[in-house]
């Protein structure tokens, strides 16, 4: 989720704001609370202010209550949304590659990568599950409406070997534009909060990072290293894909708590967020590392035969930002570049890693392929109001 490499092009799907959500610096968050327990109509017909009304009235909301403010009911209310998707994918990453994955070729594929990548996956679905929930349920201790994207489950699947074939999803991971910046980015001594601009580290477009079918890669087949056939290539490639895939996301979520939290005016909201984006930089690390292996012997070099998507051996450019095991951020310019470089999470700027910045970059890698304007209508509202949220004293 860092913004800063946003593609041009991307689909701009923000519709005008609803016309019942609040100016940011008003202090109320909202008038239209949500019918609990009510059946949820299609996306298409349900109105965006009915699903996603970007304020929602807080108890104690101002600032001489000692509660959170408008603002930080506008972060919050964002921050569930974007769990809730990052929820929504790691499911199902996990369903058919974690501890329990029920695709055996793609486990095995995935293990070529790290012997626990399965474990990792799981303890990340397991992370993202409590983050969403525990905003949500936050949000309403505080008389706030907590956030429900139910309506927009509408993108079909995974048909593959232990994929829940009738569930509906957020998020497509069948044809993404994964951004590989990052692998660049971290090992760079230049910060783009001063302008700075990242190559790809590899080119992955239209490529799915989950196994679609059956036939297009069989669940029982071997994943040797190098991959023999054609089709353990393709398991590879998309198995490859979706470890750098892992990494995007969780290094964008770095980026947007730290963002944030300048933001944040209540102390205990502020507690919040850098408690869990510390967990969202963890994650980071760990996907860094395993991404890497991806990109050196004896992984190097596997093509996907679909796609084209091809995974150069970095390691042989012998350079210091192409060295796979530099997993952890080398020091850059902070602040002024006047003063010495700092080990930091980057980007930290709004218009870099915020939320507006947030949306579009995820919606220019293909997250959200399929999804219907009101979708994107709902998700920029969110990201409008939490952008706007200014830190009061």
């Amino acid at each position: 989720m860092t913004m800063q490499d946003v593609r041009s092009g991307a689909p701009s799907e923000a519709p005008a704001q609803d016309s019942e959500v609040q100016a940011p610096s008003q202090q109320a968050v909202g008038r239209r609370s949500f019918l609990k327990h009510a059946s949820l109509l299609s996306a298409a017909a349900l109105p965006v202010s009915a699903v996603l009304a970007s304020s929602a009235h807080a108890q104690s909301s101002g600032p001489t209550a000692g509660g959170p403010t408008a603002g930080d009911i506008a972060i919050l209310r964002f921050l569930a949304a974007a769990e809730t998707l990052e929820t929504d994918l790691w499911e199902q990453y996990n369903e058919l590659g974690g501890s329990h994955g029920g695709n055996p070729a793609y486990v095995n594929a995935l293990a070529n990568l790290d012997g626990d990548m399965s474990a990792y996956i799981s303890g990340n679905t397991r992370d993202e599950v409590s983050h969403a929930a525990f905003l949500n349920a936050y949000l309403v201790s505080k008389g706030a409406q907590p956030v429900n994207l139910g309506a927009f489950r509408t993108l079909k699947g995974s048909q593959a070997t232990g994929a829940d074939r009738k569930r509906r999803w957020l998020t497509n991971l069948k044809e993404l534009d994964v951004d590989t910046s990052w692998y660049l980015r971290y090992r760079s001594t230049h910060n783009p909060d001063f302008g700075a601009a990242f190559e790809q580290a590899v080119t992955i477009k239209n490529q799915p990072a989950i196994p679609l079918n059956d036939h297009d890669t069989p669940p029982n087949m071997k994943a040797p290293v190098p991959p023999k056939t054609t089709k353990q290539s393709r398991m590879q490639a998309i198995a490859n894909s979706a470890a750098f895939h892992f990494a995007m996301i969780e290094q964008g979520g770095s980026s947007l708590y730290t963002t944030l939290a300048l933001q944040v005016t209540n102390i205990e909201v502020l507690r919040i967020l850098v408690s869990i984006g510390g967990t969202e930089v963890d994650h980071f690390g760990v996907w860094q590392d395993t991404a890497a292996n991806a990109v050196e012997p004896p992984l190097a070099k596997v093509k996907d035969p679909e796609t084209g998507t091809f995974f150069p051996n970095l390691k042989a450019r012998g350079s210091e930002s192409t060295r796979p095991n530099a997993i952890f951020p080398r020091p850059c310019e902070f602040i002024n570049p006047a003063l010495p470089d700092c080990s930091i999470v980057r980007p930290s700027l709004s218009q870099n890693g915020g939320a507006v910045a947030t949306v579009k970059f995820l919606t220019s890698t293909g997250l959200f392929r399929g999804q219907s304007s009101a979708f994107f209508a709902a998700a920029m509202t969110l990201a409008q109001a939490a952008d706007g949220a200014a830190r009061g004293l």
